[in-house]
Parts: C-alpha cells; structure tokens; sequence
C-alpha cells in the first residue's frame, strides 16, 4: 500500500501527528473515519498522487497520531481542535492552501475546518456524511439502529473504553461488517493496521472522547456558526453511497445546501465506506471537482 509515499510525525497543536505524503502538483489532505486510518485511502492515494501532492493523516485518537488524555468539556478531542491540527500539519509541510477530501469522522473535522480556516481551502469533498447537527436533530429509529455506536461510544469512561480493548478486532468487525457490503471490502493488509492501531495504547479513549465531543462541544460549536450565519463558502462535494444509512435517513444536499453556499453532489454505488467499496467510483467524481480548483 502507499507506493512512492513515505510515512513521517509531525508535532502540531502540541502532540504528533502521524502522515503518508507522496506525489506532486497542487496539495490534498485525505482524512479518515472510525474506527479507521489514513489506510482507508491506499487503494486511491497513488491515482491522487499522479496530480497532486497528497497528505494522508491520521486524526489525533487515532491511528499512530498522539492521543491526549480526556477532558471534562472533551474539548481536546473537539472538532475544532481536531481541524487546528490538520492546519497546522499543513502548515509545518509547507501548504498554506490545499484541497480537502474526507470521510466520515474526518468529514466532520472538515467540516469544522472549513467554518474555523476558510482561507485554508481550495476545494472540499465530504463522504458519506450529513451535518452533524441535522443528523441529532432528526435522528430516528432507523438511524439510531444502523448507527447504534454513536450511542455506545458517548457512554461515561470507562465503560464503552473497557469493552473495546477487550477485543478490538471484534469491535472492528462488528461496527465494519455490520454495514451494508459485509467485510468484503477490506484488504487483510489494510484491516491488520486497522486492527492493530484500534489495540495500541488511548485507542479505545481517542475513539469514544472523538464521539463524546461530537454529542457536547461540537453540537455548540456548530449551533454557534448557525447563529452567527457562518456558512462553508469554500466550493463542496459531496456523495454518499446508495446502499448506506445517509441518503436513507436524511437529504444529504438538502442539508449541505442549509449549511454551505455552493453545493454539488450524488450517490455513489456502494455503501458507507466509499474508498474501499468504490475507489474508480469515487476517483471518476472526485478527480474532476478537485482539478477544477
């Protein structure tokens, strides 16, 4: 996985980030979801690599990057700060601009980042998510079953933690293969480091205080933008995929469109895990909206 990227730390915002980099041309920082890495990216990274300079991290909790101890307010896990980092990744690297695509929980710290660093960004590409905010607001019975680990994961310490490292790999495949394409999708190489990055040491903390803070800190956050009017102004893609829990339960460009000035998107054949699913798919939509910077 990765051929022609190296693997590198960065110190930022007072912990170590964790990073592939590769390629040339024009920079693009790939973020990963749960209970993933920057690993989802390997079977697009290298086509991204052909045009431009990709950054693949790892969100602070998770992966190799630092994961710092709890909080009450869990602000050290907040979207804001989780945006702060990636910034400042790309800063330490050289990029004052770049282009941004991510999924799910790096969605939402884009997101974030978009609202906090709008002169940061050239062009944004969201997967798989709607906002937040919108997704608690409407949250139903269906969206509550299918997504039972939001739930799960904001439960006080230690309790979801403990039932975790008892067995990360049977947490990864009950919340990865419970979804709608089964385990077929991950490589044994990429769920071995997904395997063995959810059994290291904070592991299980990052995961549950990244969801805690997105039930606490994230939701006044965001209603803060809304009432100030604060809108992502930077050009957006989204997509989703057809057989996931998204376009089922909420509107996805309904609720972009409430949030963000300039908003395109389309579904995707595949389920949640859009670059493991569909790589091509996604290449074909993406590659174009982000060239076009």
């Amino acid at each position: 996985m990765f051929q022609g990227f190296k693997k590198a730390f960065q110190h930022v915002e007072g912990i170590e980030i964790a990073y592939r980099i590769g390629g040339k041309g024009p920079a693009l920082l790939l973020l990963h979801g749960h209970p993933q890495t920057h690993v989802i990216w390997h079977k697009v990274a290298e086509k991204l690599a052909e045009q431009f300079t990709v950054v693949a991290a790892d969100l602070r909790g998770y992966g190799d990057s630092a994961k710092p101890e709890a909080d009450d307010r869990h602000e050290a896990y907040s979207k804001r700060r989780m945006a702060a980092d990636m910034v400042g990744l790309m800063h330490a690297l050289g990029f004052e601009q770049f282009a941004l695509m991510a999924h799910d929980r790096g969605a939402r710290v884009a997101h974030r980042l978009a609202l906090d660093h709008p002169q940061r960004l050239t062009r944004l590409v969201l997967l798989d998510i709607a906002p937040t905010l919108a997704m608690y607001r409407q949250t139903n019975e269906a969206f509550a079953r299918a997504y039972w680990h939001w739930f799960f994961l904001i439960r006080p310490a230690p309790l979801p933690e403990t039932l975790i490292e008892a067995n990360p790999e049977g947490y990864l495949r009950s919340v990865m293969g419970g979804r709608s394409a089964g385990l077929a999708p991950f490589t044994a190489e990429a769920f071995a480091e997904y395997r063995r990055c959810l059994s290291l040491p904070g592991a299980a903390r990052g995961v549950c205080e990244d969801y805690r803070a997105a039930a606490g800190i994230d939701l006044e956050h965001d209603q803060a933008d809304i009432d100030a009017g604060n809108t992502v102004k930077t050009p957006l893609l989204v997509m989703w995929g057809r057989d996931g829990v998204i376009g089922k339960c909420f509107e996805p460009l309904k609720e972009w469109r409430a949030c963000a000035e300039d908003v395109r998107g389309s579904e995707l054949p595949c389920g949640h895990y859009i670059p493991e699913e569909a790589p091509q798919a996604l290449l074909e939509h993406a590659l174009p909206f982000l060239l076009h910077a």
